[in-house]
């Protein structure tokens, strides 16, 4: 059901990320190419990994995208899950609780000590089936951004 993310899945993902930006009411702001992610899952230097999830019959239903980050109070490596998505017509099937499986399985195999992701806070069922698992909220934590003409700004 799930399985490492090849070349030949770019579009898949790629769709996906849109349909994810959708839900997410962003649909404007999902700017990444299939030549992006393309580079960035299989490049000379991959800076991201996925995971997708399948049906029995082969059909992509969703999938995983993460990068490394870390933490320097454990010293060690944690996995940062960018995107989570299981197609509509796939929720409730397993495959969201499959990918995650895989992911924490990594972390577990390679010594890593977290396993981290955000959601937004209007998301319920997302929330509720992410406690489900044992996920703590951070909510003594605020995401802070730059980007566009602020990080051009400050980084000019």
């Amino acid at each position: 059901m799930i399985r490492t993310a090849t070349p030949a899945d770019v579009p898949a993902i790629h769709a996906m990320v849109r349909e994810l930006a959708e839900y997410e009411r962003a649909l404007d702001e999902a700017r990444a190419t299939e030549e992006q992610l393309h580079e960035a899952l299989f490049g000379e230097r991959p800076a991201a990994f996925a995971h997708i999830a399948e049906t029995d019959d082969g059909e992509v239903a969703g999938f995983a995208l993460w990068f490394l980050n870390f933490s320097t109070w454990r010293g060690v490596h944690g996995i940062y899950l960018e995107d989570l998505y299981v197609r509509p017509e796939r929720r409730g099937g397993g495959h969201g609780k499959a990918l995650l499986t895989e992911l924490a399985r990594i972390c577990v195999e390679r010594g890593y000590e977290r396993l981290e992701w955000s959601v937004l806070d209007w998301n319920t069922p997302s929330i509720d089936f992410y406690r489900s698992l044992g996920a703590l909220p951070q909510d003594e934590w605020t995401v802070y951004r730059l980007t566009d003409e602020a990080l051009t700004k400050l980084g000019s």
